[in-house]
């Protein structure tokens, strides 16, 4: 009987995470949402645990990076990577993706690949370089990024205290762990990647475009160095540009001070008992006053903060992770007796098979963040150590599996010569080589990481 109602719970679950995706959007928080409201009061679940931290890290995090965006700070920081890449294109295939990793790394979201991917591209074309080597591993990178990122969701939902920052994980942990297994894999990733498929000149695709007169082998992308010189006005929005990145940058850099040296975060008595600041309301406070310094010192529009892609792509997450990861936290703590008795042994002596758990969920969830918030709990419960959950951090990247999130749509679109394409059986498309390579290497680089330095 007990069995039978978890098999319905659990269908009703993945059919609302289905019916979520399907709809795109803030559809994930809805239908999330609706599915704790069905567990509660049809099922009688107890209610699960709110992310509200990671909620409101989300909130302080796109805040921080949309007033950055409308200071014009993000395209300060393209314009510099487009000169480096511009002197470097024989060696795009890894430092296009290291770039857009980077960023992700700084910004802690995808979407600031957008501006890059079109300028690897023609760069790439240019130089008679297949442009789906580098243009893959790059929009790969910048996802892998998130799970490395002190500025992600992802991560802070990793290190509240109701999850891994309640097991003695601090941020430091994720950044020592996560950071140089990301690396190793994009440059593994890189490596393989640059000795697949025709070279440019002999791929038929690239051939039947230039003779229809659909493309020319000429850049359509103006190189940053035959620009006119700048105005005055567009030197001075220059410097304000370049102050909001300094301030955006001095966020990050105490975000990762303390959370790197938890003696720096003040301490205050709470029922006769010292408690220290935790990292998620550190993240919030610092975040959000950087948002402040930054509209000061880029002189930005409040109001064109709010009118970016980035602050709408991060309120969707926020609604998102809302609805589904208190779906997910209330079915699973709801019947983790029943996971128990059931699977933990299984799982404790094959942990990767919970890494499989979770690269599966994020292929339905299209979130990192949300998958975290979902599945953590359960492989907590479980008893899983700690920083085998950290090693399976990269897992939660999955979702590049079915070629629908926008950074892999966009870097289809953005290639002109169709060599980074989804193949006849749509499952078989330019991302999936380099996706489980990064996966499989990231994970198996953290475990070692963990062994050796923990």
């Amino acid at each position: 009987m007990v069995t039978t109602l978890v098999l319905i719970q659990l269908a009703i679950v993945l059919a609302l995470i289905f019916i979520g995706a399907r709809v795109g959007g803030i559809g994930l928080g809805i239908y999330g949402m609706v599915g704790v409201f069905i567990l509660v009061f049809l099922f009688g679940l107890r209610p699960g645990n709110v992310p509200v931290d990671v909620m409101l890290i989300i909130v302080a995090v796109i805040t921080a990076t949309a007033a950055l965006q409308a200071a014009g700070g993000l395209d300060y920081l393209v314009g510099l990577a487009s000169k480096f890449l511009h002197k470097h294109p024989e060696r795009i295939t890894y430092y296009g993706p290291l770039t857009t990793w980077i960023f992700c790394l700084v910004a802690g979201t995808a979407h600031t690949s957008y501006s890059l991917l079109p300028i690897i591209s023609e760069i790439a074309k240019d130089n008679k370089i297949r442009p789906e080597r580098p243009m893959t591993v790059a929009t790969i990178a910048a996802s892998l990024g998130i799970t490395g990122s002190p500025m992600s969701a992802a991560t802070a939902a990793v290190i509240s205290t109701d999850l891994l920052g309640g097991k003695g994980i601090e941020l430091k942990d994720i950044l020592l762990v996560c950071i140089p297994a990301s690396l190793i894999a994009i440059l593994v990733s890189a490596f393989v990647q640059n000795r697949v498929g025709k070279e440019l000149v002999d791929d038929p695709e690239y051939q039947r475009r230039l003779r229809e007169g659909l493309i020319t082998e000429k850049s359509t992308y103006e190189n940053s160095q035959d620009q006119p010189a700048m105005s005055a006005e567009q030197k001075k929005r220059e410097k304000y540009a370049k102050r909001a990145v300094l301030s955006f940058l001095l966020g990050v850099v105490l975000v990762v001070l303390f959370g790197s040296v938890p003696a720096l975060r003040p301490s205050f008595m709470v029922d006769g008992e010292m408690q220290r600041l935790s990292m998620p309301h550190t993240i919030e406070i610092i975040m959000m006053s950087i948002a402040a310094l930054i509209l000061i010192a880029g002189k930005a529009d409040v109001k064109d903060a709010v009118k970016g892609n980035i602050f709408g792509a991060g309120m969707n997450a926020m609604v998102s992770i809302f609805g589904i990861a208190w779906m997910g936290d209330t079915f699973f703590n709801g019947n983790l007796e029943f996971f128990r008795s059931h699977i933990a042994d299984i799982v404790t002596q094959y942990p990767f098979l919970f890494a499989v758990a979770l690269f599966i969920m994020s292929i339905m969830l299209f979130s990192q963040a949300a998958t975290v918030r979902t599945l953590y709990p359960l492989g907590i419960g479980l008893g899983i150590p700690p920083l085998a959950l950290v090693a399976m951090f990269p897992a939660v990247n999955g979702y590049f599996f079915i070629p629908n999130y926008p950074t892999e749509v966009a870097a289809i679109n953005f290639d002109t010569t169709g060599t980074t394409r989804i193949g006849k059986y749509v499952l078989n498309h330019s991302f999936q080589l380099s996706g489980f390579i990064t996966t499989f290497v990231s994970i198996g680089v953290g475990y070692l990481i963990t062994t050796f330095l923990y």
